[in-house]
């Protein structure tokens, strides 16, 4: 779990065909990497990858077929700067929101619109992500915690502030690149619950539905007094 809060701007130092449709990437990060250990995880551009090795201040990672067709990690060469951020700790402060690692679809850049002291990006929408987004909302650009400032049918915008822009690559890209986008995991945790109609499946029986199991526990509660003691059949 990350927060969307970018600890410093890395670069791709290589990748490696492993075989198939699967690559080992090297990543030069020295924040990231200053206590990285195998297994620990590090989002790169909004992905979520593995530690594999640390070496100095570059760390390696492997990146399946899958990651790369449904990321733009694959259109990354060497020399590219991406956005690093360690995964967070449960003492960490949540600058920004909770972000997964989990990308949910890939967009380009349409617009930029510069202003004196910040600038108005604005992204191409993915039909099947549109419903998740909602103004004053939070989405993760490329791994960048961001608040929509505006919303259309197929575009959304966020203002970039000149932090963001300094020290993320969202200010280096151009009209027409890709970036990742991972929308608000809570939203479709809703969806979930108001489109099964609040029914849990459990273990391989029928679905049963959560206020019913909630009415029996509380019914079996009340059979169970507080001095230890069994009430109308029911063991403490």
């Amino acid at each position: 779990m990350f927060t969307g809060i970018v600890e410093e701007l890395g670069e791709l130092v290589r990748r490696d065909d492993t075989g198939g449709d699967s690559a080992l990437v090297a990543i030069r990060g020295p924040i990231v990497t200053s206590d990285a250990r195998h297994g620990d995880s590090i989002s790169v551009n909004g992905v979520c990858l593995t530690v594999v090795e640390v070496d100095g201040d570059t760390f390696t990672a492997d990146v399946m077929g899958e990651t790369f067709r449904r990321t733009s990690l694959g259109a990354l060469r060497p020399g590219d700067p991406v956005n690093l951020e360690r995964a967070a700790t449960l003492g960490s402060r949540l600058g920004g929101h909770l972000v997964q690692g989990h990308v949910d679809g890939v967009a380009e850049i349409v617009g930029r619109t510069p202003a004196e002291q910040w600038e108005t990006v604005t992204f191409g929408l993915p039909a099947d992500l549109a419903r998740y987004v909602v103004e004053k909302g939070s989405i993760t650009v490329d791994g960048v915690s961001l608040t929509v400032a505006a919303l259309t049918a197929q575009t959304f915008s966020v203002g970039l502030i000149p932090t963001t822009l300094a020290a993320t690559t969202l200010g280096r890209k151009g009209v027409g690149e890709p970036v990742n986008l991972e929308v608000d995991v809570l939203a479709k945790y809703v969806e979930r619950l108001l489109t099964t109609g609040g029914r849990l499946p459990v273990g391989g029986l029928e679905a049963v539905e959560v206020s019913e199991r909630s009415e029996r526990i509380s019914q079996l509660s009340a059979n169970v007094p507080h001095d230890g003691t069994e009430r109308s059949g029911v063991p403490a």
